[in-house]
Parts: C-alpha cells; structure tokens; sequence
C-alpha cells in the first residue's frame, strides 16, 4: 500500500479508531514476531485462564456477571451484618448504662454527662456498631475477588464504557475502591497517569457510595423499600435497591464524566493497557486477616476521629436554647422550607449539614432532631426506629429522596481534604463540592414534583 493510499485510509478513520488501530496493529505484530521467534507449550492453568477470560470479560456475559457479583456481596454483607450490629449495639448500651451509673455515683454535673455520654459516647459507639460489621464482611470479600484475579477483569469490561465518556479505564479500579472509603480513593487516583483523566476520576468518585453511606441506604432500604418482605426475601429486596441504587451512582459518574471530558476538560483519552493476570486460588485467612485488621480498622478509626466531635457539637446545638428553641431547632425551622421542595424536611437537611465531617452521623444527628432528647437517642428495635420516622410525616418517597441525596451529595470533610491535598487548587476542590451538591438537589427535586403531580403519594 503507498503513502497516499495510507493518508487516505488514516483520514477516513476518526482519531479514535485511528489510534485503536494503531494499538491493534502494534499488538499483531508482536505477537506474530513472538510466535515466530518462541515456542511454548500451553499449560493447563493457561488455558483454563483463556476459557474463564472468555465468560468473564465477554461483551454479552462480562456485565451480567459484574452486576450479579456485585449483588452477592452486598447480600452477603446485609443479611450477615443484622446480628453483628444488633449485639454491638446492645453491648454498647449496657456499657453506657454502667457509665452513667458511675456519673451519678460521683455526682458529675448533668453537662458533663451530656456532653460524654449522651454526645460523644453514643456517636462514636452507634458508628461502630453501624460499621464495623459491613466492612468486616465487605473488605475480606472484596479483597479475595482481587486476589483471585477477577478484579483486572473487571478494570478491562469498564475500559469500553470509560473510554467512550472520555475518560480513563483505571478509573473503575479507583471507583471500587470508593466502596470502601471515597478519601482512599481521591488517593489512589495517582495511578491514573494524564493529569485530566485522574480529575475526572477525583471529580466523580463520590458517586459512588462509601461506607459511611451504607448503613443509611441499608436500613432504609429495609424499612421502607422491603417493608412487605420478611426473612431471606427481605434481605434479597434490600440487596436489589440497594444494587439499584449503586446502579444510578455509576450511571451519574458516567453522565458528568462525558459532560466535564467535553467542556471544562477537553482532551482525548489515553489509552489503557492492561495485563491480565492468572488466576489464582487465594489465600483466604491472610486475605481475611489483613483486610480486617488494616482496611476496616484504619477506615473505622478515621469515621471515630471525625463522628466524635460532630456528636459532640450536635449536642451542644440541641442543648442551647434562644427563648425556648434551641439552636439546633432554629436551623430545622430555617432549613425546612428547602427540605420541602426536594420531598425531605429540615430535620434531614440539619443531619446532613452537621454530617459533613462524617456521613455516618447523619443518622444519629436525625434521630435526635426528631426525638427532640438533646442526645443522640438509642432505638430499642427497627419496628420503634420506622415508627419514628411514620410520626414524622416520612413516606416511601422521603425514604428514596434521602437514599438519592445521600448517594448523591458533596464528599464529606476527610475525603474534600484529600481532594485539596491531591490537587492543590481550591478551584477544583470546590468544584468536587459544587457539582454533586447540585447533582443531589436537582434529582430529588425532579421526582418529587414528578410524584406529586401524578399523585402517587
């Protein structure tokens, strides 16, 4: 073929498929010039590599089988962390007791009680007893798919969708690990080369939902969306809202990753190679041992550091009082209005105000503001917990709203930190907290005009 056959071919094809064919061209010659030069014999693992490869990154089966792995962990991890929590949960509050027992023994005034017990003992102990069982069932599962090689498998199946939004298939592992903790992942973007792809992937990581949004979306999930169910379908219920929801979360990474690729970073995607690695059996008690010990552990003492002195402001604000409202009531009453129109109410918008530090008070700072105790209430059972929430005008459109807003709004405090640290500009930190905080007000506005006007509640 000559020179100008080739220009004509290359200007035919679109700057995409020219560099797709050039990676492609690259590889066959390769590999011709090694099969030519070098002779091997398969082996067996080789070729059982090749046959699950073929099922596991297939264009009809790969997605299907991502989607169902992803449903199996979160089962696993809803239906096996009920008990766990409950028994901390009762622990922790016979330990409180013994606590305030010794308060009154040595006549502590009622503040300092409060303030330690009612406030920081019960915050950081409900963060506990909400997370620690999830990640100790989460961490070693996810881990064992990575260490069995089916991870970079999935990098590979989400390189197609990444590359046609604009950005870079490493993102996906960078999205995986957000299930965990989105301020690990802001981090773990450094293994994103180009400079534009790693912010896309800082930008829309929080769309994924951490752990410390997985106890809120479980138990309401369960209270409300499986509310007809009981037993194993409950759970099975739970896991598909729960898939649903992480389901939109990527559909919105995908959706403002081709929105910012085309406006605010424009540029063309690098190209990811990847070498697949073998499969292999895991070592499943140091897989379990390790991710137990160091991701659930160094994740929980990070949610403690900053639950512990949110709990302790929620109750300093709900304990202050301006007339006969405390200062905690003036900024529901304030804060109402807005609720309103995206189908929540004031209560819930104060949660997540004061949650910023960490989402997993969002909950308990709820909890108080309804109950009105100036502390962080403990609830008997869910039964009393669903109650609570009914008497408060709450409906199955307030549970999917608050569902919607926590998958949706601006990254708590640790993870805006990490965007700071890992940028250096103020500008794209405040940008990561701007799009999903608009993001989560626009969604929730849309359904619940859309609901109400079509009468559905």
């Amino acid at each position: 073929m000559s020179i100008q056959e080739l220009y004509t071919e290359a200007q035919a094809l679109s700057s995409s498929k020219l560099r797709d064919e050039i990676v492609q061209q690259l590889y066959d010659q390769s590999r011709q010039l090694c099969k030519e030069g070098i002779s091997y014999t398969k082996t067996k693992q080789d070729t059982r590599t090749e046959k699950l490869d073929s099922i596991f990154t297939s264009p009809i089966f790969g997605f299907p089988i991502m989607i169902t792995m992803l449903g199996v962990l979160f089962y696993l991890t809803i239906a096996g962390a009920n008990i766990p929590s409950s028994m901390l949960a009762e622990l922790f509050g016979w330990i409180e007791g013994q606590i305030t027992s010794f308060f009154h023994a040595i006549h502590a005034p009622d503040w300092l009680h409060g303030v330690l017990v009612l406030g920081l003992y019960r915050g950081t102990t409900w963060v506990i007893s909400v997370m620690l069982p999830p990640m100790a069932i989460f961490f070693p599962a996810f881990a064992l798919l990575e260490n069995y090689g089916y991870l970079p498998r999935v990098a590979f199946n989400m390189d197609r969708l990444f590359k046609r939004v604009g950005a870079h298939g490493k993102q996906s592992l960078t999205m995986a690990m957000g299930f965990g903790c989105n301020a690990a992942a802001v981090i773990s973007t450094r293994i994103i080369e180009s400079p534009r792809e790693r912010m896309l992937a800082i930008l829309t990581n929080n769309f994924v939902p951490c752990n410390g949004r997985w106890g809120t979306l479980i138990l309401l999930a369960s209270l409300f969306m499986a509310a007809n169910f009981t037993g194993g379908l409950k759970s099975l219920v739970t896991t598909g809202v729960i898939v649903g929801i992480v389901l939109f979360g990527i559909i919105v990474t995908f959706f403002v990753s081709w929105v910012l690729s085309k406006t605010a970073l424009k540029g063309i995607p690098t190209h990811y190679t990847l070498e697949l690695p073998p499969y292999r059996k895991p070592k499943i008690l140091d897989t379990v041992i390790r991710s137990s010990l160091t991701k659930s552990w160094s994740v929980l003492m990070r949610a403690v550091k900053v639950a512990a002195p949110a709990a302790i402001l929620t109750w300093v604000f709900a304990n202050i009082y301006i007339g006969d409202t405390s200062i905690l009531m003036y900024a529901v009453n304030f804060l109402d209005p807005f609720g309103k129109i995206l189908g929540l109410d004031g209560y819930i918008m104060m949660a997540f105000i004061l949650g910023l530090p960490a989402n997993e008070i969002v909950l308990p700072i709820l909890l108080m503001g309804y109950l009105s105790t100036g502390s962080l209430t403990e609830v008997d059972n869910l039964v009393d917990l669903k109650q609570i929430f009914l008497d408060h005008g709450w409906t199955w459109l307030t549970a999917l709203n608050m569902m919607l807003f926590s998958l949706l709004h601006y990254p708590c405090g640790t993870t805006l930190l990490n965007i700071y640290k890992e940028t250096k500009s103020k500008k794209w930190t405040f940008l990561a907290f701007l799009i999903p905080t608009v993001i989560a007000i626009l969604i929730p506005f849309v359904i619940t005009q859309t609901v109400r006007m079509l009468g559905l509640v």
